[in-house]
């Protein structure tokens, strides 16, 4: 566990910020540009960048470039799973149905 625990804690530091796991969770659905996140998200296009920074930074996301967009991705691993795991329980329909 202990060599480890450094990208257990910046998963759960990056999914204690709700504007964050908010990106995240749209990620599970599959790729999306910077403008289809903004279109979702109550932030600023500078505050989402700022986020996706935070997130590409620590290796939760992955992004490419196509043209003049940027397209962002969850990579597969540990993280993707649970985050899957967290979407299936609060944004799915096993949620909708309690």
């Amino acid at each position: 566990m202990s060599e480890h625990a450094g990208e257990a804690t910046r998963l759960l530091k990056a999914l204690a910020n709700e504007k964050r796991l908010m990106i995240l969770c749209m990620l599970v659905e599959g790729e999306h540009n910077v403008g289809e996140l903004n279109a979702r998200l109550d932030l600023s296009q500078s505050a989402l960048s700022q986020h996706l920074a935070v997130l590409r930074e620590d290796g939760l996301v992955d992004a490419r470039r196509d043209a003049q967009s940027v397209y962002y991705s969850l990579p597969r691993g540990a993280a993707r799973r649970i985050i899957e795991t967290l979407h299936g329980l609060y944004c799915g329909t096993a949620r909708r149905a309690r």
